[in-house]
């Protein structure tokens, strides 16, 4: 297998306003964007050339990868201007493809963070001749995934997309957004219209025979599409507990990228990245959390499991506990920012516009 399929043209609503100015693929996790995880992790599996299947901010990933040389690839943009679905985006991107009918074709979503052998995957639907081989991992509540139950030799038995009632949920494993195609299979998909791969195409190669291999793997596995997964599959890579060869520096408490300033006196801990560019200020607490390129964290503030956007800054004692503060929003000094509180790009909050807690004599 040396081609791919990447499917990278979704808006990243569930993850507002990180994604504005930013596809959700391009944002940066652990220092880079977490596609660069993913392509890595690609080319070390022998894929050499990879088609983008873009849409939304389409022109960016060009602008960010050019034609692949530097991370050993080649790379080919495909850009929709009408939404395909999953399986019509494929189906579209498989005109720039070149391999021939039998060969093995990888294609990956481009919000996930996985430590899945690829080149494992690939060699076991070589093995077995399966016409599709779908990734699967088990999750504790699968009701917000499709379902993919198999039977005892690992073959798909049947697709049970986000089921509503408990008695549809007869299986833990879900649909964890990798496969492996024979290439035959995707130009078999109807082209130039809206084709769910996972409600119409799957369940279509079921019905007229075909063997799709389910493979459940235990490794780590996130879908980055939450602010509080973002934050988390970041400190996860900082820490060590997901590999990747794009991690810009040693496994650690926190990763700080050339360019950043961090007072001595600051303290970072649990897998915090600060980007190029940001400055933490003396006695700041940040824990857990994403500082963005040009942020700046003030005195004493303190920013738990948060993304700080892009030129933003978090005023001197003020509080970010599991918040998205947005690209260049200001909050000013003295404000408390609680769970699940997203601001605005752009947006400036004043001196101790939102507080949880009385004010004291002593602030």
């Amino acid at each position: 297998m040396s081609e791919a399929i990447l499917l990278v043209g979704g808006k990243g609503t569930r993850l507002h306003p990180l994604c504005t100015f930013t596809p959700k693929p391009l944002l940066l996790v652990a220092g880079v964007p977490l596609l660069t995880h993913q392509l890595a992790r690609a080319a070390a599996a022998g894929v050499t050339r990879i088609v983008f299947a873009t849409s939304y901010l389409a022109e960016l990933f060009e602008r960010e990868y050019g034609d692949g040389a530097g991370l050993g690839l080649e790379l080919v943009y495909v850009t929709e201007t009408e939404p395909l679905g999953t399986g019509g985006a494929i189906r579209n991107a498989a005109r720039h493809l070149t391999c021939g009918p039998d060969e093995p074709v990888l294609v990956f979503n481009g919000d996930i963070l996985s430590g899945l052998d690829i080149a494992g995957l690939r060699d076991g639907h070589r093995a077995t001749g399966a016409d599709v081989t779908l990734h699967l991992t088990r999750v504790p509540d699968p009701r917000a995934y499709g379902l993919v139950p198999t039977d005892g030799t690992g073959r798909v038995t049947t697709f049970l997309e986000k089921p509503e009632r408990p008695e549809e949920i007869v299986t833990d494993q879900i649909n964890a957004g990798c496969y492996v195609f024979t290439r035959s299979v995707i130009d078999s998909i109807p082209g130039d219209r809206v084709v769910s791969v996972e409600r119409e195409t799957f369940p279509g190669l079921l019905a007229a025979g075909a063997l799709l291999r389910g493979v459940v793997d235990t490794t780590y596995w996130l879908d980055l599409g939450t602010p509080s997964a973002f934050v988390t599959g970041s400190a996860d890579l900082v820490r060590g507990y997901v590999s990747s060869p794009a991690l810009p520096g040693p496994a650690g408490e926190a990763l700080v990228l050339p360019g950043a300033r961090v007072d001595p006196m600051a303290v970072l801990t649990a897998g915090t990245a600060v980007c190029e560019g940001a400055v933490v200020e003396a006695g700041a607490v940040v824990e857990g959390s994403v500082v963005l390129p040009g942020a700046r964290i003030g005195r004493g503030a303190l920013v738990q499991r948060s993304v700080v956007g892009r030129g933003a800054v978090v005023g001197e004692r003020t509080s970010v506990v599991g918040a998205v503060v947005g690209d260049h929003a200001h909050v000013g000094p003295h404000n408390e920012l609680p769970a699940g509180v997203r601001v605005d790009c752009g947006v400036r909050l004043p001196e101790r516009a939102v507080r949880l807690s009385a004010p004291t004599s002593s602030v």
